[in-house]
Formats: C-alpha cells, structure tokens, sequence
C-alpha cells in the first residue's frame, strides 16, 4: 500500500464520499477505502495513529459494535471527516449538496 500524492489523494477521497453519499459504500468500507488506499496505511499503523486498538479499528471497518461518536470521529479525523447530519433520503440529500455547490463563490 503506497500513499498517493496530495491531488490523487485529494481525487480519491472525493470519489469515496460519492460512492458513500450514493449509498454505495458503508461507514466501515468507507474508512477501510480511505486508510488503505488513500493513506496507504495498515491497520496497525492506523490505529497507533488515531489512538485506538487495532481490533477496535477492524470492527469499525467491519461495521461491527456499537461505536460512539466519539470514537467514530477519532477514526475519521487524519482524513479531514467527521460525522455530521445528513438526509436520509438520497433525493434530498442530492438537493442539498447541489444547493451547497451552488452557494461557493
């Protein structure tokens, strides 16, 4: 696993979110995605990194447990994520986003 330059980083991680906002990618797959192949990291190094055991970290890529918010965003936060509230509804969540890029000067 190699890391990737700053723009095919910044490239992968855009693709990623898509495939997640598009309903493609869960939570867990998002971060294993992320960790693997935009960081180029193993789990170990990335949980030394975010401060969490490395089963802990495959739990949350496995979606498996009940993890708190806390947790979640400590995980997320080397890749510049954290949790926030979207729309369920795919449709609306659309809107929102295409009114977001709207909104940048």
């Amino acid at each position: 696993m190699k890391p990737r330059v700053t723009d095919d980083r910044e490239a992968a991680l855009v693709t990623l979110l898509g495939q997640f906002y598009a309903g493609e990618l869960t939570e867990g797959k998002l971060l294993r995605a992320l960790r693997r192949d935009v960081l180029g990291l193993s789990q170990d190094r990335y949980a030394a990194l975010v401060g969490i055991s490395r089963r802990t970290l495959s739990d949350l890529e496995g979606d498996k447990g009940n993890a708190t918010l806390e947790l979640i965003n400590r995980a997320f936060k080397p890749l510049g994520l954290e949790m926030g509230l979207l729309p369920r509804q795919r449709r609306l969540l659309a809107q929102v986003l295409d009114l977001a890029s709207d909104a940048r000067p």
